[in-house]
């Protein structure tokens, strides 16, 4: 089970971030709200290198970024070192993020799916176990050293 999350968004995910945090809220999970607070026009970069610097840092923990598309947010997280930051539109690709690539900060298209799917993303996100095993040493090519 993941220590925490830490989650932000892009204007255009505000709602959604605030849905998502009662979910995170009932699965028990402690969670860090790293912006934005209001609806005015962000830049997306921002609030994914704040959740990226935190997840990059603090082993065992994940994150959760949603703009508009998802891609931007991806793009922006996986400059870090040890991020691998997966854009999910269904509960497979989720799970597969998970349990396959040990994904750590989930990418969510907040324009282009119900709230009930993101909800249903995130669940098998942060309740997925990475398999291990032949996936390991895929996993730890990821990083350019």
């Amino acid at each position: 089970m993941t220590k925490k999350i830490y989650i932000a968004s892009d204007h255009a995910g505000l709602e959604l971030k605030k849905i998502l945090i009662n979910r995170i809220v009932k699965s028990n999970i402690d969670f860090e709200d790293m912006g934005p607070f209001t609806y005015e026009p962000v830049d997306y970069p921002e609030f994914a290198h704040k959740v990226s610097d935190c997840v990059s840092k603090n082993e065992g923990t994940m994150g959760v970024l949603i703009c508009g598309s998802g891609n931007g947010v991806a793009m922006t997280s996986n400059k870090w070192e040890n991020i691998r930051a997966s854009l999910c539109w269904s509960r497979e690709i989720a799970s597969l993020a998970r349990s396959h690539n040990d994904s750590n900060v989930l990418c969510i298209p907040g324009r282009f799916l119900s709230v009930e799917d993101a909800i249903d993303i995130l669940d098998y996100f942060i309740h997925t176990p990475f398999e291990g095993g032949r996936h390991e040493n895929r996993v730890k090519k990821i990083n350019k050293t």
